[in-house]
């Protein structure tokens, strides 16, 4: 169910109307919404299929701009279902017992009164045998954010000094969409859960960022400055994209 929409009175505003595409090989319903837009466009996002309109443009030409799509949409649709069940498959349980997916292998979450430790595959997280799952949650995060300051500094020095560039500044990010960053000032952010993935993944996303101190942008000789530090960067992108985030 979704929440309502409010306009500035407290009314509920009306809400675009979901529509029916079913053309006997294909069949999803989609979002319509107009604007002032020039041209259609489509995009598959977590509400499903959404259809964005000029306010000229008749229904009967967005129906025709479906029809031409509908392959693309129900692949686009597949793709959104399978990741959501990757996504659901990796979810962490936060409890005594659960794993926390790290550096490429699994560890087990331990509640101890010791001090929060890696003790091989077992993460000894200092709470009280009541802990509840958040409590586990927020000590996991605090150790992993600690570890990933310590890697993230290491491996960009190792690579800065490679190519001969040295960064000002190594942070952490949060970011919703971006594994990292590099600023003009030469600052570098990097998403702290690419401790979920293995170091090669890890490496990849920090030679990226670090070749962009020598080129701010995405061109050949960027390219080849990522191909310097790290030869196997295709593979590494691919492998990337195909990664499945646990959800938090």
């Amino acid at each position: 169910m979704q929440l309502p929409l409010f306009d500035a009175a407290g009314d509920a505003a009306p809400q675009p109307p979901w529509r029916r595409h079913d053309d006997g090989a294909h069949r999803f319903d989609y979002l319509l919404q107009r604007s002032r837009r020039r041209s259609i466009g489509i995009r598959v996002d977590e509400r499903g299929v959404v259809v964005a309109a000029p306010n000229w443009v008749a229904l009967r030409q967005v129906q025709q701009f479906l029809a031409d799509k509908a392959g693309w949409v129900a692949r686009q649709l597949a793709l959104r279902d399978a990741r959501r069940a990757a996504q659901h498959a990796a979810r962490i349980d936060w409890r005594d017992g659960g794993e926390l997916p790290y550096l490429g292998r699994r560890l087990t979450l331990r509640v101890a009164a010791a001090a929060t430790a890696l003790h091989g595959d077992e993460l000894r997280l200092a709470l009280p045998a009541d802990a509840t799952s958040q409590q586990l949650r927020d000590t996991a995060q605090a150790w992993m954010q600690r570890e990933a300051r310590a890697l993230f500094a290491a491996r960009c020095a190792h690579y800065a000094q490679q190519l001969g560039v040295q960064p000002r500044a190594v942070r952490l990010s949060s970011a919703r969409t971006r594994w990292g960053s590099a600023s003009g000032d030469g600052t570098l952010r990097l998403h702290w859960r690419l401790l979920h993935f293995t170091p090669q993944l890890i490496d990849y996303v920090i030679a990226h960022e670090v070749a962009h101190l020598r080129e701010m942008n995405h061109g050949e000789r960027f390219w080849a400055a990522v191909g310097e530090l790290f030869p196997d960067w295709r593979d590494a992108r691919a492998r990337l994209r195909a990664s499945v985030l646990p959800p938090w």
